[in-house]
């Protein structure tokens, strides 16, 4: 606003009016000389167009307006063209410390066991493994996932009991088994684990439980009760992959481990029972088996024992053919006292060939005892009455 701008008064006060110009004692014309004129700011300067995503300019001018009040720039002791200049001269060194704070902020160090998955309002945009990444605050953010520990998840409690709701599962012979496992995971995708799947450990037990009860319902109780455990962990854990993998989760599974399989607490008593029962028609089969293979074994011995003698029989009378052929007198007679000797071996008289005998013959009394003969053990067909 100019000086002598007669519509407000000026820094010299308002000047008098019209009418009192000829009144005694008035004040006369100013002499002529030059109007004194405030300072003017200097022109800005042009400025650049604002970078997309961050209003640089909007930052400088906040800060300059927070240096400009610091500095007097509102009338606090120094003149306005001060209060620019200082402005100039440090906006510059303001606006670089904010830039290099903002980068700073920006840096990303990913350990070498996590993931981090940078977003862009929101959207995930990429990842970065371990090492050092970079992401733009203000318009985007990051999160830093745990890719290689492994985690447990438990299905039906530590032990067969705990949560019924859960262990309880009905079996391909329509019988109830209670069967708690625990399933061992991690995640090989940290963006698809973040993004595709709201709650991972949630999800992961919800397929391990429902994969659980599909291989058990195909399967028999007895199988599951003893030695079927290895191939119904395996089936379990390639199904829970199959269905994951489906739902595009980025989760791997490690293993799955059956910690026991036991019938439920109101039966325990029956299972027991049959299971007793089961072990006692097992015993009386193979008590069964045993007995059949021994009388199968002394039927084979008796054969070959009867085969063998049949067989020295045959080659006796071979040799003793050939020897009445070459003698036949001499073979008869020798024949003829071996019988007589094996016959007369069991009897208890006594013959005495009389000639030339003329003294009475004393005869022991050992003589005139019964005689046993040790017999040899006959053989007996299998299966004879003792």
């Amino acid at each position: 606003m100019p000086w002598n701008d007669n519509a407000n008064p000026g820094p010299w006060g308002s000047p008098p009016p019209e009418g009192d110009k000829d009144k005694p004692g008035a004040p006369g014309p100013a002499p002529d000389r030059e109007e004194p004129r405030r300072p003017q700011p200097p022109p800005r300067r042009p400025q650049p167009p604002p970078a997309e995503g961050v209003d640089l300019n909007e930052l400088i001018e906040r800060w300059s307006g927070r240096l400009r009040g610091l500095f007097g720039g509102n009338g606090g002791g120094g003149s306005p063209g001060q209060s620019e200049d200082m402005v100039r001269r440090y906006a510059p060194i303001v606006g670089g410390l904010l830039v290099a704070v903002y980068f700073f902020a920006g840096v990303i160090v990913v350990g070498a066991k996590e993931e981090a998955v940078v977003t862009t309002f929101g959207a995930w945009s990429r990842s970065y493994g371990p090492g050092v990444g970079f992401h733009f605050p203000l318009v985007e953010g990051y999160r830093k996932v745990d890719i290689t520990t492994i985690n447990e998840t438990i299905v039906g409690g530590v032990k067969a009991g705990t949560v019924e709701d859960e262990s309880l599962m009905l079996t391909g012979d329509e019988n109830i088994v209670d069967l708690p496992f625990a399933v061992n995971w991690k995640v090989s995708n940290a963006g698809k684990s973040l993004f595709n799947v709201t709650d991972i450990a949630a999800t992961v037990k919800a397929v391990a439980e429902s994969s659980m009860r599909e291989v058990v319902g195909r399967s028999q109780l007895d199988p599951i009760l003893t030695t079927d455990r290895g191939r119904i962990q395996a089936e379990a854990a390639t199904l829970m992959q199959r269905i994951l993998d489906s739902y595009d989760s980025g989760v791997v599974i490690d293993s799955v481990q059956i910690r026991a399989a036991e019938p439920p607490k109101p039966v325990v008593a029956a299972f027991q029972d049959v299971a007793a029962a089961g072990q006692n028609y097992q015993a009386k089969v193979n008590e069964a088996e045993g007995k059949a293979s021994q009388i199968k074994q002394a039927a084979l011995g008796y054969k070959a024992q009867v085969v063998n003698e049949a067989v020295g029989e045959a080659q006796r009378f071979n040799q003793l053919y050939v020897q009445y052929r070459l003698a036949p007198g001499v073979t008869r007679q020798r024949l003829y006292i071996e019988t007589m000797e094996r016959v007369l071996s069991h009897s208890n008289k006594v013959i005495i060939d009389g000639k030339g005998v003329t003294a009475p013959i004393v005869l022991s009394p050992d003589v005139f005892k019964p005689r046993v003969p040790a017999a040899a053990p006959a053989a007996r067909a299998p299966g004879a009455a003792q």
